[in-house]
């Protein structure tokens, strides 16, 4: 049976920019939620502290949980060597923050969709980068996952591998036993793009997943993908919404999932309402999961 994680969504802010949330509370927040870890994010204003790693997975693992997944964002299609160099030394260094909180999997990007950049190059830089990464994951037992993401927070530019086709190129370019993909269904609306055909091309590679929803703010589907750009449109038409209450078809998504034998963890990334929408996106997603993995 799956099991449930949670990200926090609505405290990015707090938690990665001016403070005002301490990781500390975030895990007690997360541990009345019943769940069976947390995501975590490289980016936490504490994890500049490494003496700070082991407390914070003591505190998680005193609830009975686990932090089984890493949120960190390389940017591997850069022209210049030198910044790829430097980016694979941060992923090498993301990697053993994740050994270090008792993780086995952690993010990776292809990088920036850099308007110079042919869908070629940008494959191979990005393919090229994750390779070199991945001896250093392996040898410590952790697992490159892929996400079909939309673009960090930091960046200029939209994720070069937003769109699913270029994407599904990407993972079929990587052949590694400890390389997977992270299945974010929501982040294939910010493309333009049916989520279901999204998971059905990679289903078999998909390791791990965000949970997540969407609802239009206004417009309709078409609306949406007749868009171009797959960036600021998107974003500003779509809104995050409760699980369940949104655009993704889960009993879709599980049934593709569970048809392929998926059986690893699912991170919530809701709760931007508040702990009590996260609390009905767990009761949500429990409900959803009992019924497609039954005891």
């Amino acid at each position: 049976m799956p099991k449930l994680a949670a990200f926090p969504k609505a405290f990015m802010q707090a938690l990665c920019k001016d403070g005002s949330m301490r990781v500390s509370e975030w895990i007690e927040l997360a541990a009345k939620l019943e769940i069976d870890g947390l995501e975590w994010y490289a980016g936490f204003l504490e994890m500049r502290d490494k003496n700070n790693w082991p407390q914070f997975r003591k505190q998680v693992e005193d609830h009975g949980m686990k932090i089984p997944m890493m949120c960190c964002s390389p940017d591997f299609t850069h022209p210049e060597r030198a910044f790829r160099d430097n980016e694979i030394n941060k992923q090498k260094y993301w990697i053993d923050m994740t050994v270090s909180l008792g993780g086995s999997y952690c993010r990776v990007l292809s990088g920036q969709r850099r308007p110079a950049l042919s869908i070629d190059e940008g494959i191979k830089l990005a393919a090229d980068c994750i390779y070199a990464c991945l001896p250093y994951a392996a040898e410590r037992n952790i697992t490159l996952i892929l996400e079909n993401h939309y673009k960090d927070d930091f960046w200029a530019y939209p994720e070069f591998a937003q769109k699913m086709d270029v994407f599904c190129k990407l993972v079929n370019s990587i052949h590694h036993p400890f390389f997977g993909v992270n299945y974010d269904p929501s982040n294939a609306y910010l493309a333009g793009e049916d989520p279901i055909e999204l998971l059905k091309c990679v289903s078999s590679q998909v390791v791990t997943m965000h949970a997540s929803d969407r609802y239009l703010k206004e417009g309709t589907i078409e609306d949406l993908r007749k868009e171009e750009g797959g960036a600021a449109g998107y974003a500003k038409r779509l809104s995050h919404g409760e699980i369940g209450k949104g655009l993704n078809d889960y009993d879709a998504i599980f049934s593709e999932l569970k048809r392929v034998g998926f059986n690893s963890w699912i991170s919530i990334e809701d709760g931007v309402e508040g702990m009590e929408q996260l609390e009905r996106s767990v009761s949500f997603l429990k409900e959803k999961i009992a019924r497609y993995w039954p005891k």
